[in-house]
Order: C-alpha cells, then sequence, then structure tokens
C-alpha cells in the first residue's frame, strides 16, 4: 500500500463493511457506500478525517440508505452508478463504464459489473491494483442476481477476472465461511479451495475478517469465476460459460 493513501474497514450492521479511502496529501476520503452512516462518521472522525466524497456501488438500501446523513452533514459529493440514478439518494455525479473518478492525485476508473442489479458498478484504484466490488463478487461468491441476466452477470464477472492477479478485491459483506461451504459442494475436489476453506475457519475463529482477497486465488477457488473451467462445464452443465453460471447460482440459492 502506497504511503499517500489508506484504507480503512470497519464492520457494521450484521455483516457488511464499510470502508473509507483517504488521500494523505489533499486530505480528501471518500466512503465507499454508506451502510451506516452513524459508523461511517465514527469511524472517519476517530482519525480526524472529513468525509468529501460518497461512492456507491449500487442502489440497495445497506448501501446508499446513508448518503443523505452523511451529505448534509460534510457537504459532501455524491457519486454513483448512471443507471441507477433515480434511486441513488443526493446523487450529484453519475459515472458509466469508462469514467474515472478522482479522490484527490488518485484515480478509480470505473466498471460496469452488473448483475446483482442492473446498474451495479466497481471502482478500481489503477495506480495500487484495489477494487471496491460491492456486491457484485465476494470472496468465493457473487452477489444474488435480483435485477440481471446470467448472461449479463457472467459478462461482469470476466471483467473482474481480467484485472491483474494482484488485484485486492474489497466487497461489501462477510459471507466467505458460509460462500465456502458451497464452494466445496460445487468444485469437490479443488485443492486449493480445501487449503482456503481451512483458512477462512481459522480466520473467522478469531474474529477476524476475510475481507479484502486477492483475485489470483479466486480465480483458482472461486466456483463462479469459474463457470467456464471445462469440469466446472462438465459437472454443472451449460454448453456455455453463462449457462453454467446459471446453474451454479441457482444451486447457491438453493443450498
Amino acid at each position: 500500500m502506497s504511503t499517500d493513501i489508506a484504507i480503512h474497514q470497519f464492520p457494521c450492521l450484521q455483516d457488511n463493511y464499510g470502508f473509507l479511502v483517504h488521500d494523505l496529501t489533499s486530505k480528501q476520503t471518500a466512503c465507499i457506500d454508506t451502510p451506516d452512516p452513524a459508523e461511517c462518521f465514527a469511524q472517519a472522525e476517530k482519525r480526524g478525517w472529513t468525509i468529501t466524497q460518497i461512492w456507491n456501488t449500487h442502489w440497495h438500501p445497506d448501501h446508499a440508505g446513508g448518503n443523505a446523513a452523511i451529505k448534509e452533514a460534510t457537504g459532501c459529493t455524491i457519486i454513483g452508478p448512471q443507471a441507477e440514478a433515480d434511486k441513488i439518494p443526493g446523487i450529484d455525479r453519475a459515472v458509466r463504464e469508462g469514467n474515472l473518478v478522482k479522490l484527490g492525485q488518485h484515480t478509480a476508473q470505473v466498471i460496469d459489473v452488473g448483475g446483482h442489479t442492473n446498474g451495479h458498478i466497481a471502482y478500481n484504484l489503477i495506480d495500487y491494483e484495489i477494487a471496491f466490488v460491492g456486491d457484485a463478487l465476494f470472496a468465493l461468491g457473487c452477489g444474488r442476481m435480483f435485477e440481471g441476466t446470467p448472461e449479463q452477470f457472467w459478462t461482469s464477472l470476466s471483467k473482474l477476472k481480467r484485472l491483474p492477479e494482484d488485484t485486492l478485491l474489497f466487497c461489501a459483506h462477510e459471507y466467505t465461511q458460509a460462500n465456502a461451504r458451497f464452494a466445496l459442494h460445487a468444485d469437490p475436489d479443488n485443492a486449493v479451495l480445501k487449503e482456503y476453506a481451512e483458512w477462512i475457519d481459522a480466520k473467522r475463529a478469531e474474529g477476524a475478517p476475510t475481507v479484502p482477497f486477492g483475485l489470483e486465488r479466486e480465480l483458482e477457488t472461486n466456483p463462479f469465476l469459474r463457470a467456464d473451467d471445462p469440469d466446472m462445464m462438465a459437472r454443472w452443465g451449460g454448453s456455455a460459460p453463462h449457462e453454467t453460471f446459471a446453474a451454479l447460482r441457482a444451486a447457491k440459492d438453493a443450498f
């Protein structure tokens, strides 16, 4: 991690994570989604930071529900997905794939990762190989497909698969242990996955987070990212990866 940017992660609500990204030079601070505005304020205040921006990944209330309270208190700028602008409280700037978002001298590129919701976006801090992916991708999982289609969601996950393997992914929920149970069901012969699941159990037994997580290991172990793997396609069916993804997603919903 560079010495001129700081990322603070904190648990909130039942199983959400909040994130504050702070530029040490400009003193600007971005709040990634607003799951719990009181906790976002408290965590920023502890560090002497003032929230100057909100970067929303999608419209769900545990991601944008705190926008109004934070904006009223700080006058911050709210940035969110163009395709969901009518659902993002207080939005000032609507962005879409390829747009750039600045925090001081730091730049994040917007990636369209629709599927969980149709307009879901991720923010990729391109100089640091860090991406905030909301509910599009979880450690060993992905978001429920509330609004999108399997083809759309697979296209979105394929974009994340193509990020540099060293990318560190920050998702919005601590779902990893439950996701690991399904992953072992979906891909029972994966030795790397078995080792990963043991590590996850140990971390959770300590009360430690499993987020953020590295893309490289996910490419080997996350069944949803492996829907194009011939063995997974043979096990779960489908003549195209998005069909295998659809089968996996349906199985996870019922697991």
